[in-house]
């Protein structure tokens, strides 16, 4: 398995792979920080970095690349050609996660309060839980060194671009408005389905928040098919 990108979600991916019995490279374009490269060697992982090994990459069974790398890039290009399977780190980590279960947030706008805030009520509860993703540990790391009944973590539409298995218990969606719009070809729909992936591995048992005052939102739901249940909330209504 090879990592694309060595900061704190492919350091993350790469040790939880190495746990998990896989033989795993990983590649930096840039300078590894000096912690990561500490963590790399600890755990025995091959690494590289101010280069990419294209022959080490393009022979790989899967490629957990990260959110930062754009389709764009030349090496991303050759990796989609060549058809090797590319996947998140929150994939990964959704598949080696157990019986732990993910209320995962997305948006445009107030994603970490709203992780914040969630993680608190959580904790305060009394539950087991972490937050992870774009603030806290990277959900890879959290499951391979601590991994906790409840997993809270925020959500870029990056992470999601390359789910495939990813199935949050709880999804939430903050709101959409026009953003990183030059990472999904300056057309603001890709960048709509990507915030609706969310919600694509959903069942009957699981549940999608998401804000009904936003009209971005409320304009694009039903095109999308979506199995969880509906939890609407707003600031202007009652919701039923």
């Amino acid at each position: 398995m090879v990592i694309l990108g060595g900061g704190e979600s492919g350091v993350g991916a790469a040790i939880l792979a190495a746990k998990k019995g896989y033989e795993v490279f990983l590649s930096d374009g840039g300078k590894l920080a000096d912690k990561y490269r500490d963590e790399l060697e600890r755990n025995g992982i091959s690494y590289e970095h101010g280069q990419h090994s294209e022959d080490k990459i393009l022979a790989a069974d899967e490629i957990i690349k990260s959110p930062g790398i754009p389709e764009k890039n030349e090496l991303v290009k050759k990796i989609r050609k060549k058809g090797i399977k590319v996947s998140s780190e929150i994939e990964l980590a959704y598949r080696y996660k157990g019986a732990g279960k993910i209320a995962a947030i997305t948006g445009s706008n107030g994603k970490t309060t709203t992780t914040t805030m969630l993680y608190h009520i959580c904790k305060h509860a009394g539950m087991d839980c972490a937050v992870v993703g774009n603030i806290g540990y990277s959900f890879a790391r959290q499951v391979a060194e601590d991994p906790k009944e409840w997993y809270i973590a925020e959500i870029s539409s990056f992470q999601l671009d390359d789910i495939h298995d990813f199935k949050p218990e709880i999804a939430i969606l903050t709101n959409i408005t026009e953003d990183h719009l030059d990472r999904y070809e300056y057309k603001f729909e890709n960048y709509i389905k990507s915030k609706f992936r969310i919600t694509e591995n959903q069942a009957g048992t699981d549940f999608f928040i998401y804000c009904e005052d936003d009209p971005v939102t409320m304009q694009y739901i039903s095109k999308f098919t979506i199995h969880s249940n509906p939890l609407p909330f707003s600031m202007n209504n009652e919701t039923n």
